[in-house]
């Protein structure tokens, strides 16, 4: 839906699963701006590739910006974090004017792909103990083939693609911000969940795992004998709270689906702690999924963390007559909020 006249606005555009979400933000008098917004989602298509349809994809780009009156051009997309590699590398000794070469070596070493296919990029991390001696780089790896689509995809909808980035960093900060805490984001997506550990703002750990709310879905679905829709809608009402007894195993269902996500969340807090000796603080939950009923609580009791759904909301400024509609969508909406807001740092 179109708010406002857009003057140097960016578009955030989040090709997911199952949909694609934009968002157009605009900054005015330090103050970043929800210029409209929208979706476009199926969850029949969750084995539906947006990459491999680039005209497709295009259109159904310029189809949400028709619907939502978008009319910005300059756009900011993300890759999945499950196909973008991303390292935290250690150089020891190594001068200024080295980095790049060393960087590169040691990128041999860890990504599993021959580096003439991969799109390599890295920045210095700031460590609580500077060492002139030893250099910590944040190194992340894209093939050179999905940017490529993903090029393809914008061409396709004629819109300037400005910059990609991987959906960790645009979480970061649609949901972090300046919180220099340890703090956990897990993303709970359609076809899969991203789980993160985010230290003085840099991403230290990526984990992804292939289960997400689909998932969920299509279990109930299978175990009550009804259609995608209408499993779809029984998730959002019950969630994993206690119900009465015509529904009593729905819960159940969910969280057997769930107990892999659960796993992966006490395995990467505790490998951190192990490792760097520090606690996760707090764990921010985001995705469709993020609003299950009762998720929250349940994470809180069972990981003694205390857990949040993140608002990706809560640096923007909207009319607050949309305040409970952008509520119910935040979750989905955080990569692309995070995405055009990147151009407003």
């Amino acid at each position: 839906m179109g708010l406002f006249a857009s003057s140097d606005s960016y578009l955030g555009i989040d090709i997911g699963s199952t949909g694609i979400k934009i968002v157009e933000l605009k900054k005015e008098n330090n103050k970043i701006i929800l210029v409209s917004y929208g979706f476009s989602e199926n969850i029949k298509t969750i084995k539906y590739d947006w990459q491999k349809d680039t005209v497709f994809a295009g259109k159904v780009i310029n189809n949400i910006c028709d619907e939502a009156g978008i009319v910005g051009r300059n756009a900011i997309a993300a890759l999945p974090t499950f196909s973008v590699f991303s390292s935290i590398l250690n150089l020891s000794n190594v001068s200024k004017k080295d980095i790049a070469s060393a960087v590169h070596w040691e990128a041999k070493k860890v990504i599993p792909l021959p580096l003439e296919d991969m799109i390599l990029d890295w920045k210095k991390v700031k460590t609580d103990n500077e060492d002139k001696n030893n250099i910590k780089v944040l190194l992340t790896g894209a093939p050179r083939l999905l940017v490529k689509k993903y090029i393809n995809i914008f061409k396709e909808a004629k819109i300037n693609l400005i910059s990609l980035e991987t959906e960790t960093f645009s979480l970061i900060r649609s949901l972090v911000g300046n919180n220099k805490s340890t703090v956990m984001i897990v993303e709970i997506g359609a076809g899969t969940t991203d789980v993160s550990i985010i230290d003085n703002g840099i991403p230290m750990m990526n984990r992804s795992i292939d289960i997400g709310g689909i998932a969920i879905t299509q279990k109930i679905g299978h175990h009550i004998g009804i259609d995608v829709e209408n499993a779809e809608q029984l998730k959002c009402d019950i969630g994993i709270n206690s119900m009465n007894s015509k529904s009593n195993d729905i819960p159940k269902i969910i969280l057997e689906i769930i107990s892999p996500i659960i796993n992966e969340i006490k395995y990467a807090t505790n490998l951190y702690q192990n490792k760097n000796n520090k606690k996760t603080e707090k764990i921010i939950l985001s995705g469709g999924s993020a609003l299950l009923p009762n998720l929250t609580n349940y994470l809180i009791k069972i990981l003694d963390i205390k857990t949040i759904i993140g608002d990706p909301w809560s640096r923007i400024s909207y009319p607050e007559d949309l305040k409970p509609l952008l509520h119910e969508i935040g979750p989905k909406m955080s990569v692309a909020i995070g995405l055009a807001m990147r151009e407003m740092e």
